[in-house]
């Protein structure tokens, strides 16, 4: 008898001991956790890398913007891998809303002549910002980035794709396709 009570205590000295103090999680510890308090200044002569400010509100707002990235062969480039990533699914690889999905959601021909000539490159990139009836929000100006989120200069590149490079993306694959 007393040979099992042994056994038992002797059973219980690692849950005994997984309750002490020093068991504490080590997340729980005196520090600073990211985001917390007060954030402290830039230090002196600091220079900002990187983001162009905006202050529109809504789409809307951002009809009039002008594009402040010139639509360079690198920006262009760059536009084309970003629309690839964020933009195909919904509006097909050339922009001719030729996706298996196209139809189903509404997604509008990014090369027919009406976005061409007509839509402001602000006003695409209010689009891509704020997002429209269907389409979802590609950057949120005020910071509350989500994880598809392009920055504002990534913005500006597909705007330049589309305005600069798309009709001769389609216009390339359209004649490859029918030889």
């Amino acid at each position: 008898m007393r040979f099992k009570s042994i056994i038992a205590t002797a059973m219980m000295m690692p849950a005994v001991a997984l309750a002490w103090p020093w068991s504490t999680d080590m997340m729980n510890q005196p520090s600073i956790k990211p985001q917390e308090g007060r954030m402290l200044d830039f230090p002196a002569r600091s220079i900002p890398v990187g983001g162009i400010p905006t202050t529109v509100a809504d789409r809307e707002a951002s009809k009039g913007m002008s594009n402040p990235i010139e639509a360079s062969s690198e920006s262009i480039s760059k536009g084309r891998t970003l629309f690839k990533i964020y933009c195909a699914a919904c509006h097909g690889m050339t922009g001719g809303a030729d996706s298996p999905v196209s139809g189903k959601i509404g997604a509008i021909a990014l090369n027919d002549s009406y976005v061409q000539e007509n839509l402001t490159e602000g006003w695409l990139w209010g689009t891509i910002t704020f997002g429209s009836y269907v389409m979802p929000a590609y950057g949120v100006p005020q910071g509350k980035r989500g994880s598809n989120d392009l920055n504002v200069e990534e913005r500006w590149h597909v705007v330049n794709y589309i305005k600069n490079g798309l009709v001769k993306d389609h216009a390339a694959t359209t004649t490859a396709a029918a030889k």
